[in-house]
């Protein structure tokens, strides 16, 4: 297998952001691969796996929360995985994690692990985020 370069991971990568800020859920598809694995650590489902099973996640992540931009604080690089930290921000239009949202502006810290296909493509996103913050914006939780 050819090592992707940085360059690469980082056109990917930024491209599938951009279109999660977008709420384009066709283009955020475009950026996977056919046999991909997607999981949002602690979700009561559990590992998605294929393009589709994806596509019903991010339609209803969409009608949860708008994204406006996701910037990177900082990423490493394997061969062909890339693990990207960064900052979410948008509102919360719907009923993200079952919390009425009634728009309120949210930004949470987002942890990824990106295993990547030889072309290119994101084969696994595996998604870290910090509930806490959310639910904490969202008026779930009180706290000092």
């Amino acid at each position: 297998m050819n090592a992707l370069t940085r360059e690469q991971f980082d056109r990917m990568i930024d491209r599938h952001f951009q279109y999660e800020a977008e709420d384009d859920v066709a283009g955020v598809l475009s950026t996977m691969a056919d046999k991909l694995e997607h999981e949002v650590v602690g979700s009561p489902t559990g590992p998605v796996h294929g393009r589709e099973a994806a596509r019903a996640f991010y339609e209803a992540l969409f009608a949860d929360l708008h994204g406006e931009k996701v910037t990177s604080l900082r990423r490493y690089y394997g061969p062909d995985f890339v693990v990207d930290e960064s900052l979410w921000e948008g509102t919360a239009p719907g009923t993200p994690f079952g919390i009425p949202g009634h728009g309120r502006r949210l930004s949470f810290r987002l942890l990824h692990i990106f295993d990547m296909a030889e072309d290119g493509r994101i084969r696994r996103e595996n998604v870290w985020l910090d509930l806490a913050a959310i639910l904490r914006q969202l008026g779930a939780v009180t706290g000092n």
